[in-house]
């Protein structure tokens, strides 16, 4: 893809993962021979589009985080790595990591801004360029995949029938113009909101355009146990992906 200005790439690791039900953070689990949290940090690092990695983390996890990113990821990718504080929600999460970025965004030096949650390790280097690539040219971008296979319930939870169509599940990362995305955070931040994703502050304090992108059916969130097993999962029986530190499962590809 053609270069046109500069790209951070933020990753969220400032929840508690308590579903999971592990007694810390999930993106700390063990995953194919790395920490969950690892494999999108490695993804992340070896591309070259993405200029600034911001790697968002509880006060209290900053030991872990910095013994991972020795142990588990190569020198020349944990040394890219930026650390910021992460908040009480992850709208203040999300709002630390762009006030690290600010003074960058505000003179130009950082043009689009991606968003990803540490808790998604199967991100691939095709969906983080799909994404990058429409919100430079749209000025937003969310990928998500389509849901044919809903119900809708009325407030008794009934089943009144399908679904309305056109339904999808949103994935991460979600890219936005790095300026507008500051901007809305900060009104957010003003009136004291907090959404359940970026995307849902940009629609509410924001003018962006949004393309949505195809999400990718590997890019699971690591919510309860048995996710990190379809994780695994996926790992044994794929392609690595890049920056795998070993053969995972003891298979070769």
């Amino acid at each position: 893809m053609t270069r046109t200005g500069t790209a951070a790439a933020v990753v969220l690791a400032g929840g508690s993962g308590t579903r999971v039900g592990a007694g810390r953070n999930k993106v700390y689990l063990p995953l194919g021979g790395r920490c969950v949290l690892a494999w999108s940090l490695a993804t992340f690092a070896g591309l070259p589009e993405v200029d600034v990695l911001v790697l968002v983390v509880r006060p209290g996890d900053l030991p872990l985080a910095r013994e991972m990113l020795d142990r588990e990821l190569p020198a020349s990718a944990s040394a890219r790595v930026e650390i910021a504080d992460g908040g009480a929600t992850r709208q203040d999460s999300e709002l630390s990591a762009l006030r690290h970025l600010a003074d960058r965004i505000g003179t130009g030096g950082i043009e689009v801004v991606l968003v990803h949650d540490g808790a998604r390790p199967l991100v691939s280097a095709a969906l983080v360029r799909s994404v990058l690539a429409a919100a430079r040219a749209e000025g937003g971008a969310v990928p998500g995949l389509p849901h044919d296979d809903l119900a809708a319930v009325d407030g008794d939870g009934r089943l009144t029938g399908p679904a309305p169509p056109g339904l999808v599940s949103v994935q991460t990362p979600q890219g936005f113009r790095a300026a507008p995305l500051l901007a809305a955070y900060e009104a957010a931040a003003r009136a004291g909101f907090s959404g359940t994703d970026t995307a849902a502050c940009v629609e509410r304090f924001g003018d962006l355009p949004v393309r949505g992108v195809p999400g990718d059916p590997r890019n699971l969130k690591i919510t309860y146990p048995h996710d990190l097993a379809v994780a695994e999962r996926l790992l044994t029986t794929a392609i690595p992906l890049p920056g795998s530190p070993r053969p995972i499962g003891g298979t070769s590809s």
